[in-house]
């Protein structure tokens, strides 16, 4: 992923009691710093008001669209695969509705980078996945 811009002026702040028992929550269940999981809190928050239908999970933290089971990534690079012919794709993938196709295309054209950044990630060369996972066997060849 890309690299965080810099760092702005430092500020305090005072949490309430929930905000303050969820937020420490967190930073023993992950092990990070108050300051580290309040940035990261405040930015998912701020992403997923300008929006709705988007959360996050997992690490690295991703964008997916609610109710679709997909990460925006998923579903962008499945919009490619299907040459932006979204009726085909929803015939195919029923459970991908217009809904999660727009709040994935809106996402992914507000924080380009972002998303081309985990796409670029899922296609790593085969050599590069067998050295990382030597387990893994490879598919007989054709």
């Amino acid at each position: 992923m890309a690299a965080h811009p810099a760092r702005t002026q430092p500020f305090s702040i005072r949490l309430g009691a929930q905000a303050n028992l969820l937020v420490s929550d967190e930073v023993r269940r992950s092990g990070r710093s108050r300051s580290v999981v309040v940035e990261e809190l405040a930015e998912e928050a701020a992403k997923a008001r300008l929006h709705p239908g988007i959360a996050f999970r997992d690490r690295p933290r991703r964008a997916w669209a609610i109710g679709s089971g997909l990460d925006v990534w998923q579903i962008v690079e499945l919009m490619r695969s299907y040459q932006d012919d979204e009726e085909s794709l929803r015939a195919d993938h029923p459970l991908v509705s217009e809904r999660h196709l727009r709040v994935a295309q809106a996402y992914a054209e507000h924080f380009p980078e972002e998303i081309e950044a985990l796409i670029e990630a899922n296609h790593r060369p085969l050599e590069e996945i067998l050295e990382l996972y030597p387990f893994i066997v490879r598919p007989p060849s054709r």
